[in-house]
Order: C-alpha cells, then structure tokens, then sequence
C-alpha cells in the first residue's frame, strides 16, 4: 500500500458511510417520483418530469458546485447537497399535501443538488489516493451502495402508505436521511488543490480538455451509460404498475437493478486495474444491450427483474470505467474544470433520456407493454454511439505507437 493511501482510506471510509446513509434516497425517489406525479391533475405525459428536475438539477448543480468544492474543500461541497437533499424532501412533502405539482418539481430540482454531490463523492473518494488505488477506491464506494440498495426501496415499502396522502411519508423520511448521511461530512480530511495556491499553472481550458480523445471518449460512454440507465430505470415503476403489478412489485425490482448497479462493484475496481478501463467499459455496454433484449422479450416479472439486473451490472461496468479513463486524463489543476464539465454533460444527457423516457412510456404508444417497448428500443442508436467512440480511441491509441 502507497503511504498516501492511509489518508485516501480514511477519508473513504467516511464517504462510504454517508453514501449508505444519504444513497437510500436515490431509488426512493426515482421509484415514487414518477407515480407521484401522476396523482397531480396533468397530462399523463409529464408524470416523469418531477425525475427530469432532479437529473436537470443536478446537471445545472454540478460546474458551480465542482468550483466550490475546488475552492473551499470538499466537506462544504457535501454539506451543501446535504441541506438541497433536505430542502427536496420538505418541499415534496409539502407539496403533496398541497397537491401542487410546480412545488414538487421545485422540491425535486433541490432533490437534483443532493445528487449532484453525491456524484462528486467518486471523484473525491480518489482525490488523496495512489494511482494504483483510484479504481479500487471508486469501486469500493460504489460497493457500499448495497446498503442504499436495500434500505431505499424497504423505506418506500414501509412509508408510502403511511399517510392518508401516498408518498408524503418518503419525502419526511428523505429529511432524515440527509440529516444524518451529512455529520460524515464534517470529519473528511481533503486538502485543497495546489491551484488554489499557485495562480499561475491553471492547465487546459474547458474547450482543450475536449479535444483530449480521452477525456471526450470518457465523457461520452459515461453520458451514455447513466443516460440509458436513467432511461429505463424512469419507466420501470411505471411499466410494472401499467402492466398489472403494484408499487410493491416496482419496489422489488427497482431493489434488484440497484443491486446490480452496486454488487459488481466489489471487483470492477480489480478489474480495471488488470484489463484497462476501456475494455471494461466494452463489457458494460454488452451488458446494456443484453438488458435491453430482455426487456424486449415480455412483461411478466421475470423479464423486468433479468433486465433491471442487466441494467444495473451494465452502467457499473460503463460509469465507473469511464470515471476510472477520465481520472486518469486530467492534472490536479484541471480537477475542477474536467469534472464539473463531465458531470455537466453526463447529467444534461440524463436529464433528456428522463424526459424522453415519460414521453416514450405514455404517449408513444396506446399501452404501457407497447410504451416499454418504444423506451428500450430508444437505447440503440445511444449504444452504437458510445461503441463506435471507443472504436475511435483504440485507433488513435494505436497511432501513437
């Protein structure tokens, strides 16, 4: 073990704890948000729309928030999505009981600055480690989301019902969350960037990063991976109640997919380090398109939980390779820049693939099999962008030797 990584350890295991704390609230949202939102007097087209504020959110959150935390430290940075994932939970709350849907499309885009910075714990979780130890430190976090895993969706199962109006016990319970997963914050130990002492190494501009093949190779396998994840995972609630099953069942399977996304977790830091993030990143998207098949191929529960699993293991394989080869593209005076725009990007794809995934679900089509249907064979064309990518990056490898 490099000597740097006892700090790189420590500050891991405090990440490790506010993410299985803080991390339930994810899949408590995304699996009531959108049945939320078709109890409002809307067109069914927009039910989604309250999980596209939360992914817009935390698009629109990420390049101040990255400059934050380059500027006054990481703990702030955390503290903050902390107070915006309380701020959602309280206004949602409200909101149902008002029955007002603007409020909770405010109380969701709060929601989106809680997400944004848990996104930022990847990067932070390597910001004091080795270079031997980055993947296996983004793997590990990820690990822990096992917890979150679980306790999100028994959470939802336990306190959906527990008021007269549905679902206003999942948004006071979201308080709680953020309330406890944020003391972690306070005893991070991440030191600021040496840019913030020395003005005058400032590295590439915004616009050189991109025409780094890496960085933009990176960028777009993970747009694609979290964006077709987003995708269907936006559905998944509504397909399994439009297709005869209850919210219990929605519960489990979206359970079940964020398992997937996590479980993998345990290896594919080791992974990476033995194979190369790209090919890993080749396997993900395989898998996504095995996800996809599956999906395809029926309605009954069996088809939905083989392909919310597949769902899960593929964006695990694709995010954290890309997290991993972006990492790795950047110096420590571009930390800020690279991973505000990636974060930026990623989650202004994700914001898109959420809106197109109500439109697709509910009004593609004249039943919600036919709308599942439309929404993964959305994923196509977005795969075969991010293949041909990497296709593009093996080459221009192969150029330099």
């Amino acid at each position: 073990m490099k000597t740097n990584d006892k700090l790189a350890k420590r500050n891991l295991y405090i990440m490790m704890g506010a993410q299985a704390f803080a991390g339930g609230q994810m899949p408590m949202l995304f699996i009531v948000a959108g049945l939320a939102g078709q109890s409002f007097d809307i067109n069914i087209c927009w039910a989604t729309l309250p999980i596209s504020l939360i992914v817009f959110g935390s698009m629109t959150t990420a390049p101040w928030l990255s400059s934050v935390m380059q500027n006054f430290g990481r703990r702030f940075g955390f503290i903050i999505g902390s107070s915006g994932g309380a701020i959602g939970g309280a206004l949602g709350a409200y909101a149902l009981y008002q029955n007002s849907f603007p409020l909770f499309l405010l109380a969701s885009y709060f929601s989106g600055i809680y997400m944004s910075a848990q996104a930022f714990l990847r990067f932070a979780a390597i910001d004091t480690a080795s270079e031997e130890f980055r993947p296996k430190a983004i793997s590990y976090l990820m690990a822990v989301g096992l917890i979150p895993a679980v306790l999100g969706p028994q959470l939802v199962k336990l306190t959906a019902d527990m008021f007269v109006i549905p679902f206003i016990g999942v948004y006071l319970s979201v308080i709680a969350i953020n309330i406890i997963g944020s003391v972690f914050f306070l005893f991070l130990k991440i030191p600021l960037p040496k840019a913030i002492h020395n003005q005058t190494k400032m590295g590439r501009t915004r616009l050189e990063l991109l025409k780094s093949p890496k960085v933009t190779v990176s960028i777009i396998c993970a747009m694609v991976s979290y964006a077709l994840m987003n995708l269907v995972m936006t559905s998944t609630p509504l397909a399994v109640v439009g297709c005869g099953f209850d919210h219990k069942n929605a519960a489990d399977i979206v359970m079940a997919h964020v398992l997937g996304m996590f479980v993998p977790s345990f290896f594919t830091g080791h992974l990476i380090v033995k194979y190369g993030a790209p090919r890993i990143i080749s396997i993900g998207l395989i898998i996504l398109t095995f996800a996809g098949i599956s999906n395809l191929l029926g309605i009954e529960l069996i088809n939905f939980y083989i392909g919310l699993i597949f769902l899960g293991i593929g964006w695990n394989f694709g995010f954290i390779g890309a997290t991993t080869m972006l990492a790795s593209s950047y110096t420590e005076n571009e930390r800020g820049k690279a991973q505000g725009m990636n974060d930026f990007f990623v989650f202004g794809f994700v914001t898109l693939a959420s809106l197109a995934s109500g439109s697709l679900m509910n009004c593609s089509a004249n039943t919600p099999a036919d709308g599942w249907t439309s929404v993964n064979l959305a994923m196509i064309p977005f795969l075969i962008l991010a293949g041909c990518s990497l296709i593009w990056l093996s080459k221009k490898d192969l150029e330099k030797i």
